[in-house]
């Protein structure tokens, strides 16, 4: 099997979960193997405890905040000696996918799963492996209603839109003829809404305010939102001030401003933090993002999840996992870090 350790792949096709088991689980399966093959295995070798199974479902494996999240939960499962089995659903609006990865780990054996919840479509298969004694910790994104699962480590989602919000007021004072385009991810999604309202208390507004020319639905990637914000530019070509989901869908609002000649006077502000978002702060396609930290929720939810497996305690309630807005442009009123900050912080 190699020094990369034990894999165990279904291919994410049709919906159905890629799992692996991190590098560090190699050892304490191989225990296991050696111990059910025949007269041959030790009486020390049988008694060699069972690891314990930390689950990771992601709403995508594509997206370089997931994968990054990934990251860190295979790192954390190494330092804790415990497995870790990996899902996705096929995109960021895939609840059937991450319902199927969550109960082909319960059946598998997990003691705890930690979940980034698409939707609601999510929410009884997460109480049915509660009641089964499984630990279920959402991740970036609450469940709805959020104590379906057992608690929440994420980056308080409506404050880093808020403070986005707040900076495109402040950036844009005094100025007239304001015309803003909302991207949102995907209908239904939880941590969407949350930065979509986040944005309008910090900008002062509210849904159907005038100055919103334009709502749409880019799927948090940057191909569907350079075609939405296409569509917004023909149906109000003024647009000065755009809120994006992410920096995948800042990037695709960008290309199709570029590709018409109206990259210079747009404001565009966006979440994540990721080190490509960064560099487009720094390099002026983004006035500002909000960082946020996904390494820091995987450590804490894998901690926690070995904890319950091996004590018995049961995490609940929510932690904020932090979140600071980078910019070097920064504005009167509003705290920010620049560029230099979040490319040392950032991930991807």
């Amino acid at each position: 099997m190699g020094s990369s350790g034990l894999r165990r792949t279904i291919e994410g096709i049709g919906g159905r979960p890629r799992w692996r088991l991190s590098a560090g689980a190699f050892s304490a399966v191989a225990v296991l193997v050696t111990a059910g093959c025949g007269s041959s295995a030790t009486p020390a070798a049988s008694a060699s405890p069972k690891p314990v199974i930390i689950g990771l479902i992601t709403k995508t494996d594509a997206n370089p905040f997931f994968v990054k999240m990934r990251q860190g939960a295979e790192r954390e499962a190494l330092l804790k000696g415990a497995v870790l089995m990996t899902g996705a659903g096929k995109d960021s609006s895939d609840a059937a996918g991450e319902v199927t990865a969550l109960e082909n780990m319960v059946s598998a054996g997990a003691k705890a799963i930690l979940i980034t919840p698409d939707s609601a479509g999510v929410t009884a298969a997460v109480k049915k492996a509660r009641s089964q004694g499984v630990l279920v910790i959402a991740l970036d994104s609450p469940t709805d209603p959020v104590d379906a699962a057992d608690a929440l480590f994420a980056t308080d989602n409506k404050k880093a839109g808020q403070l986005i919000g707040q900076y495109a007021k402040a950036a844009e004072a005094g100025k007239t003829g304001i015309k803003i385009a909302l991207f949102d991810e995907a209908p239904g999604s939880t941590v969407g809404k949350l930065r979509h309202d986040g944005f309008l208390l910090g900008y002062g507004i509210a849904d159907g305010d005038p100055q919103i020319v334009c709502v749409a639905n880019g799927g948090g990637n940057q191909t569907d939102s350079q075609t939405q914000m296409e569509n917004c530019l023909t149906k109000d070509p003024g647009i000065n001030v755009v809120y994006t989901i992410n920096e995948p869908s800042a990037f695709g609002v960008y290309k199709a401003l570029q590709n018409r000649g109206k990259q210079n006077g747009v404001l565009i502000v966006s979440v994540d933090g990721g080190c490509t978002g960064v560099g487009g702060v720094k390099d002026g396609r983004i006035a500002a993002t909000s960082q946020q930290y996904p390494l820091n929720m995987a450590k804490l939810g894998v901690d926690a999840g070995v904890d319950f497996a091996l004590n018995g305690k049961r995490v609940s309630g929510y932690t904020d996992t932090g979140v600071t807005l980078i910019s070097d442009k920064p504005v009167s009123g509003v705290d920010s870090k620049d560029t230099t900050f979040g490319l040392a912080n950032c991930w991807g």
